[in-house]
């Protein structure tokens, strides 16, 4: 029987392999869960839960004691069943990673149980995804020879963290394009612009003929009506991260018409809530993306088999594994080069 035995909690620190620095925040390492489900008879199944204080709330203190809680949420019920978990767990609205990294292995355990890959149990619409690598806030030339490393490692696709400086982030953006001509560039300020800022900053690269695919969360989380006036106002389209971590916030979006894009985390949303926002995006003719906290290699491999399985994101920002000091490679996917993930 594919019934829960039980849930465990591991905590696991990784070291970036540099200091990854966006708006108003640096980071140096970063702390996950690694949770493990074991089934009655043996199996195993592996999530991995990479928490954000900035963005959710969390701490990794508060959930590694949930370890007991969801033992008992959870204990006894068949994966088969995963349905029935995901309803129990969608009730951890406030510990988002932990609901993320309980469900997946939700489904790692009935994969390994019934031989088919997460990503078919998900439909299976891809093999093969191609990721972004991100340039992280420092000075104009630390960031331009970021940008060129990158772009001469073979990524196509170039994410950009600005936010802190207007006039600095407008340079830098020039001089970045002018290093890796044919790239496409995703331009994350996390929230760091003023609308009015935002608007200027794009006016500017559109005036120099730079291109951007998304230009992502330019305000507040919770300013709607100025990311609304942002996207009226930019020439490229506009996407929401920290705005979207639920469908309900996904659902005010569309309403209001604030968004090109949605940035959906699985960090921010689990699995059940992923889902349903993808549906909802498609129904509303938007676009989506999908993103990344700080997971390691068995964090990332949730989000590929996520979007392998349902083929819904025009742009893949999974590079978080391959920003930290990893010592051994966890996903049931494989990197035969570095900015392709494939089954």
């Amino acid at each position: 029987m594919g019934k829960i035995k039980s849930v465990k909690f591991k905590l696991n620190v990784f070291e970036y392999e540099k200091p990854f620095h966006i708006t108003n925040s640096i980071s140096s390492q970063t702390r996950n869960i690694e949770v493990l489900i074991e089934l009655e008879n043996g199996i195993l199944g592996f999530g991995e839960a990479s928490p954000s204080f900035r963005v959710n709330g969390e701490k990794v203190e508060a959930l590694l004691a949930l370890e007991p809680v969801i033992n008992e949420m959870i204990k006894g019920y068949d994966v088969k069943n995963y349905k029935q978990i995901f309803d129990i767990t969608d009730k951890l609205f406030a510990f988002p990673s932990i609901k993320a990294a309980v469900q997946y292995a939700t489904l790692d355990a009935l994969s390994e149980e019934i031989g088919v890959p997460v990503y078919k149990i998900l439909g299976g619409a891809k093999e093969k995804i191609e990721t972004d690598k991100t340039v992280s806030i420092g000075t104009l030339d630390e960031r331009v020879n970021d940008a060129k490393k990158i772009f001469d490692e073979g990524f196509r696709v170039i994410k950009i963290k600005v936010g802190e400086n207007l006039k600095e982030d407008i340079e830098a953006l020039i001089r970045i394009h002018e290093t890796t001509k044919g790239a496409k560039y995703i331009v994350d300020a996390n929230m760091g612009y003023t609308p009015k800022e935002a608007v200027m900053f794009v006016t500017e690269l559109y005036k120099k003929g730079i291109d951007i695919s998304i230009f992502e969360q330019p305000v507040k989380m919770h300013d709607i009506e100025g990311l609304k006036f942002v996207r009226f106002h930019s020439p490229f389209p506009v996407g929401a991260d920290e705005s979207a971590k639920t469908k309900y916030d996904v659902m005010k979006l569309i309403k209001e018409e604030a968004v090109d894009y949605i940035n959906i985390k699985l960090m921010k949303s689990g699995i059940s809530d992923a889902l349903a926002i993808v549906e909802m995006v498609k129904a509303a003719n938007l676009r989506l993306m999908i993103g990344c906290m700080g997971e390691s290699s068995l964090g990332i491999n949730q989000s590929v088999h996520f979007a392998l399985g349902t083929g819904a994101f025009d742009f893949h920002d999974l590079d978080s594994a391959i920003m930290i000091k990893e010592k051994t490679f966890r996903g049931k996917y494989k990197t035969e080069i570095p900015y392709h993930f494939a089954i």
